[in-house]
């Protein structure tokens, strides 16, 4: 039986990882033994920023309720509890944003959950 070389398909896998490494520093974008670890490290950490991207967000907007819910003379905690037993039911994206575009409305939400904790 023949033997069976690997040129091609290594060419292509190798090729792969390159041009995943285009920008990296040094040798890490021209040779695939430099090239293989840095990317792989790369794809992981991507893949951590995407879950912590998702708590960085909601802490975002949580400050931005409690500072836009302490102007209005109630905390963060005492807002959602009064909100949630109005059944009231709104994200806190939208509650930011509320915050920051529609001081108003927002007014209106904090008085309608200071009034369920009466």
């Amino acid at each position: 039986m023949a033997r069976v070389k690997k040129g091609t398909v290594a060419h292509r896998k190798h090729k792969k990882i390159l041009n995943l490494a285009k920008g990296y520093y040094g040798s890490k974008h021209k040779i695939f033994s430099a090239a293989q670890p840095a990317v792989m490290r790369g794809l992981r950490s991507a893949q951590m920023g995407r879950k912590l991207k998702k708590r960085e967000y909601r802490r975002l907007w949580i400050a931005r309720i409690n500072a836009a819910a302490r102007m209005n003379d109630i905390s963060y905690s005492r807002l959602m509890d009064g909100l949630k037993k109005a059944g009231v039911v709104i994200n806190r994206k939208m509650l930011s944003e509320m915050a920051i575009y529609d001081p108003a409305g927002f007014t209106e939400m904090v008085n309608v959950a200071k009034a369920a904790l009466k």
